[in-house]
């Protein structure tokens, strides 16, 4: 292992260190075209390769610092014979890059490489200052990829960037719409490689502002370069939702955007409502959430509000940011989709019926909620605080023969109840701590048990944010995402019963929504 800092100017190589750290070296340089054919692009570190197609097939680019170059970007279709642009990003900044396009043709035949040529990248944009370290264990071999992180506007990581695993900035998003309190996250990769995310303030930012509607607040798709490719304001969703006569207003885009394999978009809104106090009887504005099922051309095509199903009169942590949803899944095997409640301590099933369904609530998994948990020799769990509390992120990860659905979940553990009565945040002997848990449950017989679970100090409390992941290799990715005030780790660990760090990703002076590890920039491509 070895160290990289970059000190006023001095470029610091250590060796036989046990981590690699990365410190960002800027000057607003972009990238230099070293070749004819090649570019630079808005990103100082994405190309833009040329490629004079001889007739129909797929142009793909190979890369590297050498010509061996042992990294390849995705197919893009030549439909017939004239210039075919690819976008070739996954590279360290101040570095010179051989690539060389490679045709193949839809006809058959050889595929056909150009000449090589070269390219030199910039600097990591300016205001991408966070410290990052990465760690590998003694004789552990990560999951091949990249890491994909969902840089907050906080500190030193405003927007999302993606590492090799060795903590290296390889691609940056350069957000120009940066000011306080705006983020984009999280981001998602689409089937053409273009990525997704939502752009605007947090949800429960908004009921300080009587306007209520953030008017910046869009979905984005954008490409590898950095370049918006189309995108959607909250405030034209909501005049075509005034049009179909939805009775729904949106505040904001928050939290979760998801694509499905239809061309459909599952998004989280914010919407509010004015509820009367049961006691006094004084209005109060009330936060609550809403999915929007956008079909391929960004029209809404079926929605589901928290307000419709739930009981306003339920709020067991921070109202009147009511529900604070934070994270959408899909159940392929039934088509119903899974919702992360925050303020409700819930994870809830949706009868969504691939967009026709009724919106029913078919259970809530969670403290209160429709099932018990169980100790792994199959006895009822009764401690309260084993329940996962004000979590983000869960996801469907499958379903088993017998029909026992599974998921990853974030735990926070801020509202987490302990068995003598009280809460987190106490000041006492029970000290706030976040878990990391995949959970299964049985429908029929409403059970839940954990298949892994792994209980953190109270160091590693991560107030909000994150997520945890079943990686391909079998181990598990947790990020935390609010360590020690405005840090974040990223940790991959066995998915053994008592878990053993593989690698960690340490990130400081910013917070990280989410954190993912990705087979490389493209679809389809391992790195």
């Amino acid at each position: 292992m070895k160290i990289l800092c970059v000190v006023f100017g001095v470029v610091l190589l250590l060796e036989g260190c046990g981590s690699d750290s990365y410190v960002v070296r800027c000057s607003g340089a972009v990238g230099v075209s070293g070749s004819a054919g090649v570019a630079a692009t808005s990103n100082p570190q994405v190309a833009r390769y040329t490629f004079e197609a001889p007739g129909p097939g797929t142009v793909t680019v190979d890369f590297g610092v050498d010509t061996r170059y042992g990294r390849s970007t995705g197919a893009v279709k030549a439909s017939g014979q004239g210039p075919v642009s690819v976008l070739v990003a996954g590279m360290l900044a101040r570095t010179t890059y051989h690539m060389r396009a490679e045709f193949t043709p839809d006809a058959g035949g050889p595929a056909q490489p150009d000449s090589d040529q070269t390219f030199t990248t910039g600097d990591v944009p300016c205001k991408f200052t966070a410290v990052i370290q990465a760690s590998t264990a003694a004789g552990k071999n990560p999951q091949p990829g990249i890491e994909l992180v969902d840089g907050l506007n906080a500190g030193s990581l405003p927007a999302p960037v993606a590492t090799d695993l060795q903590g290296n900035i390889i691609w940056t998003y350069p957000f120009e719409d940066e000011s306080a309190g705006v983020a984009a996250y999280p981001v998602r990769m689409l089937s053409n490689g273009d990525l997704l995310m939502l752009v605007g303030h947090n949800s429960s930012t908004l009921l300080a502002d009587p306007a209520g509607v953030d008017a910046a607040s869009e979905v984005r798709e954008i490409d590898l370069a950095g370049d918006t490719v189309r995108s959607l304001k909250v405030t034209s969703l909501n005049a075509t939702l005034a049009a179909k006569g939805a009775g729904l207003l949106l505040n904001d885009f928050s939290h979760d955007i998801l694509p499905l394999s239809n061309g459909h978009f599952l998004v989280l809104a914010a919407t509010e409502k004015s509820v009367a106090d049961n006691v006094s009887g004084t209005p109060t504005r009330v936060l609550g959430d809403a999915i929007i099922d956008l079909d391929a051309s960004l029209q809404p095509v079926w929605t589901w509000n928290t307000f419709d199903h739930l009981d306003v009169n339920r709020h067991p942590y921070l109202f009147p940011d009511w529900t604070h949803a934070n994270s959408v899944s899909y159940d392929p095997i039934d088509g119903s989709l899974i919702l992360s409640l925050r303020h409700q301590n819930w994870v809830l099933k949706i009868d969504y019926g691939n967009g026709g369904g009724d919106g029913a609530i078919e259970w809530k998994l969670g403290p209160g909620g429709d099932f018990a948990l169980l100790k792994a020799d199959g006895s009822l769990d009764a401690n309260p605080a084993d329940w996962f509390y004000s979590q983000h992120d869960a996801e469907y990860l499958g379903t088993d023969s017998s029909g026992r659905v599974t998921f990853s979940i974030m735990d926070n553990g801020d509202d987490r109840k302990f068995s003598d009565g009280t809460s987190c945040p106490v000041t006492g002997g029970n000290a706030c701590y976040t878990t990391i848990p995949i959970m299964q449950i049985d429908e029929a017989a409403k059970t839940a048990k954990f298949l892994f679970h792994d209980v953190l100090p109270p160091s590693q409390y991560s107030f909000f944010g994150g997520n945890t992941e079943v990686l391909a290799n079998g181990d598990v990715q947790y990020d935390l995402a609010a360590l020690r005030g405005n840090n974040a780790s990223v940790t991959e660990v066995t998915g053994s019963a008592s878990p053993q760090m593989v690698w960690s990703l340490e990130i400081g002076d910013a917070l990280v929504y989410r954190a993912s590890r990705w087979p490389s920039l493209y679809p389809g491509v391992q790195w």
